[in-house]
């Protein structure tokens, strides 16, 4: 495969309305079918009238800016400083909702093109209509990674070719089947146009040649499918957000026992965490034994019929105000600890006729 990656220049300022692909098929008469544009999504945003008013330096400004961001945010990933790193209404995670103030009057933000998906399949066929020419769009915006520094372009939208190239079901030249990899093929092009089109080089359209080795038939599912489900995400938060919303979770557990019998090593896991901690003397017991279990669990008041295990906290001795205090917190590190290994539970009274203050129903 040969790759070329051409830059188109003499597009000029974009504003408000202007046809996008009118200003590239006249800057770029040489397209050819099987092309691949690479479209800053700046210019896209300029002519869809994705802009903001705001005022140009001062508190008021960081003000309005905050504002703005908030509006654009569904959530906050991360924030350190004055940098916010927030997931979109699109799904896409960066810095600032992609808000934008370079290359543009200081009194104007850009923002994110509502929907990149659809701005490129408009592109794409207005440039079909206008010049008969059957490419493929990419629009672009730069993002950072997580644990590397340095910033790199990747695709907000996409139409005429697939976002993701994917090898499972291959098999390599050693005979081993593929049953991971999918490469973000417009990610990779997304990045290899911005080589030439810069940041200050006026250059907001790259095309790629080489990469499609035919005319896309269709405009594809789009770039949405880059984006990752929550259920998946592994790292939805960044650490600090992930230890308050832990604390949160904690300090708000919900009273009741799990819908099914927890596994013992997790209960043993959990006692074992919070052991270093715990005053000295306080001991959790967890009973195992069926016959014992049920015998004990006819003398606590309000035993839930759906526990399955029983786990008896024991104060140090002798016991005071002071010692019981302490005790309620023990208690509750250790409801917290189940809680981490998925193991509901439910404070409750403690059977009649043992050394216990409490009994957990898990």
């Amino acid at each position: 495969m040969r790759l070329e990656i051409l830059p188109v220049p003499g597009i000029g300022h974009v504003t408000e309305g202007d046809d996008l692909a009118a200003l590239i098929g006249t800057a770029a008469p040489w397209l050819r079918d099987g092309d691949v544009l690479v479209v800053t999504s700046k210019i896209i945003s300029k002519a869809e009238g994705r802009l903001v008013d705001v005022p140009a330096d001062g508190p008021e400004r960081d003000a309005a800016r905050d504002e703005v961001l908030a509006a654009e945010s569904v959530r906050v990933v991360a924030s350190r400083g004055n940098t916010r790193i927030v997931q979109t209404r699109h799904g896409f995670v960066m810095a600032s909702a992609g808000i934008d103030a370079s290359n543009v009057d200081k009194t104007r933000l850009v923002l994110l093109p509502t929907d990149p998906d659809a701005s490129a399949r408009t592109l794409r066929a207005g440039l079909h209509q206008r010049y008969g020419v059957n490419v493929a769009v990419i629009v672009s915006d730069t993002m950072g990674r997580p644990w590397r520094n340095g910033l790199t372009d990747v695709a907000l939208g996409v139409a005429g070719m697939d976002a993701i190239r994917d090898h499972r079901g291959e098999v390599d030249p050693y005979g081993n089947e593929l049953v991971l990899t999918q490469m973000a093929v417009v990610d990779e092009l997304a990045a290899a146009g911005e080589l030439i089109k810069g940041k200050c080089d006026q250059m907001p359209v790259a095309v790629i040649r080489g990469y499609l080795g035919a005319p896309p038939a269709g405009d594809g599912e789009g770039a949405t499918v880059l984006v990752r489900d929550a259920s998946m995400d592994l790292f939805s938060l960044g650490t600090a957000e992930a230890k308050a919303a832990g604390f949160t979770a904690a300090a708000t557990l919900p009273d009741r026992p799990g819908d099914a019998a927890p596994d013992p090593a997790l209960v043993d896991r959990a006692i074992a965490t919070v052991a270093d901690v715990v005053a000295p003397g306080t001991l959790f017991t967890p009973v195992r034994d069926d016959d014992v279990r049920t015998g004990l669990v006819a003398t606590i008041p309000g035993w839930p019929t759906r526990a399955s295990a029983l786990v008896l906290c024991s104060p140090p001795t002798p016991v005071g105000p002071v010692q019981l205090v302490r005790f309620g917190a023990d208690v509750q590190r250790l409801r917290t600890a189940l809680a981490a290994h998925g193991v509901p539970s439910q404070l409750l009274p403690p059977p009649a006729h043992t050394a216990a203050a409490a009994a957990l129903a898990l």
